[in-house]
């Protein structure tokens, strides 16, 4: 970021190994001109190198921010949150804010996502599908979908109302990874958990 501030390598190429900048670089294709720092740019760049790093190497800056938040877990299951989140991501401490669902439940909903995505019928909606999340005999993600899939087309609930209201119930807001997926790790009785507390506070 900083040596392209100055300087052009008169091609598209952006990212750079720190000795492909070595052999890449220099100063006679160093400008003369002022040159003006692009935030966003930089987090663009952030962004980059961050998702570069292995899931390994991750889960060393990520570990003291799970302490701090009191949270215990194994590596294993860490490393399966960081391969989920981690595009999503440009700075660390980021690593927290997009996947504190996967180790607490919700203490509080998006107001955004509420307004827009839950409605008059999601609380009845969810409670149909509470007994279907029971009954499954695994929580393997495919096997989730296909159940519950099943599930809301045979009984002409619509797939986007449930999955919209579901998705909040169990994150918190509108956005994240796979919702089978989440529910997978999660479990089923914390996936239920989840939605009688959503289903409770929400209709307040």
């Amino acid at each position: 970021m900083l040596a392209l501030l100055g300087w052009n390598p008169g091609t598209e190429q952006e990212l750079f190994t720190m000795d492909e900048l070595v052999q890449a670089f220099s100063l006679e294709r160093v400008g003369k001109s002022g040159s003006k720092f692009d935030f966003e740019k930089a987090k663009w760049f952030n962004h980059q190198y961050l998702i570069k790093h292995s899931n390994e190497d991750l889960l060393k800056i990520f570990r003291p921010i799970l302490i701090e938040n009191n949270i215990s877990c194994s590596d294993e299951f860490i490393i399966k949150v960081i391969d989920l989140v981690k595009e999503r991501v440009i700075f660390p401490n980021e690593l927290w804010t997009q996947s504190s669902f996967f180790f607490k439940a919700p203490e509080s909903y998006d107001e955004k996502s509420v307004k827009d995505k839950w409605k008059e019928n999601s609380s009845f909606l969810l409670q149909q599908i509470i007994p279907v999340i029971e009954a499954a005999e695994n929580t393997k993600a495919e096997y989730l979908k296909e159940k519950l899939s099943s599930f809301i087309n045979e009984k002409q609930l619509g797939m986007g109302a449930v999955m919209n209201a579901l998705r909040i119930s169990v994150v918190g807001a509108s956005a994240g990874p796979d919702m089978f997926t989440i529910m997978e790790m999660i479990g089923k009785d914390e996936t239920i958990s989840r939605i009688k507390r959503a289903v409770e506070i929400i209709k307040k």
